[in-house]
């Protein structure tokens, strides 16, 4: 097995292509795959498929590639932070799948086990279920959903090696472990680039078969989307 650290994020996001269909990791604005983004938004790469619990809000993360005008299509569950998303979904120019969000995550790890598709009680009786195979079974209706893979996965990890392994740190292990199983290619940005050997095996999340570029990133910003804050009682 060789090494598959790069040394920068510019170096190998020339792997995407216009049209690409891109899974990309994390959960609202936790655990996304910052480095990524933005040297996509850089690249300027369009006609862009996007899988992702979320797309972002109007000035980061995935919110930056729909203000380029990137993005012809997204795959999510929740969209409701980003006034951007929907002003370019009324006027036509975005198109849009929605996936009750359990279902998503389980066509993107149907996708990286070489699954086709299951059968899901999830959305029988709504428009989710519009057009798709419907199915009794012990008395239950079903709802055919289909696997999803990806051209590319991105995905952002707290610790990982030369060789791609990766540990996620808590709320970054939703979404970001079944993506990076459903690429063609995987490119995972860390926070830490350990040697080989450094990791215990017994806890990572990623093992380095599903990657093949791994690289280091610094001066993540982290934001959050919605910050709250218990308001103070008085006596």
């Amino acid at each position: 097995m060789s090494a598959k650290q790069v040394t920068s994020m510019s170096e190998i996001i020339d792997v995407i292509k216009d049209g690409d269909t891109i899974i990309s990791g994390g959960f609202g604005l936790c655990g996304i795959p910052e480095k990524a983004i933005l040297a996509l938004a850089e690249k300027g790469v369009k006609d862009l498929t996007i899988v992702s619990n979320n797309c972002g809000v109007d000035d980061w993360g995935l919110g930056l590639l729909l203000k380029n005008h990137q993005i012809k299509k997204i795959i999510a569950s929740y969209v409701g932070e980003n006034k951007l998303f929907e002003t370019q979904y009324l006027n036509g120019e975005l198109e849009v799948e929605l996936s009750p969000q359990g279902t998503l995550a389980e066509r993107i790890r149907a996708g990286g086990a070489g699954i086709a598709g299951f059968y899901t009680p999830t959305g029988f009786g709504t428009e989710i279920a519009e057009g798709k195979e419907v199915k009794e079974m012990d008395g239950k209706m079903y709802v055919l959903e289909k696997a999803i893979k990806g051209d590319v996965a991105l995905v952002k990890a707290w610790k990982g090696d030369p060789y791609g392994n990766l540990i996620y740190r808590q709320t970054a292990r939703n979404f970001n472990p079944l993506a990076a199983t459903a690429g063609k290619i995987t490119i995972a940005e860390v926070e830490e680039l350990v040697d080989v050997g450094e990791l215990d095996p017994n806890f990572i999340h990623t093992p380095s078969i599903y990657v093949q570029h791994i690289v280091e990133g610094k001066s993540y910003e982290k934001r959050i989307e919605k910050r709250t804050v218990r308001k103070k009682q008085l006596n």
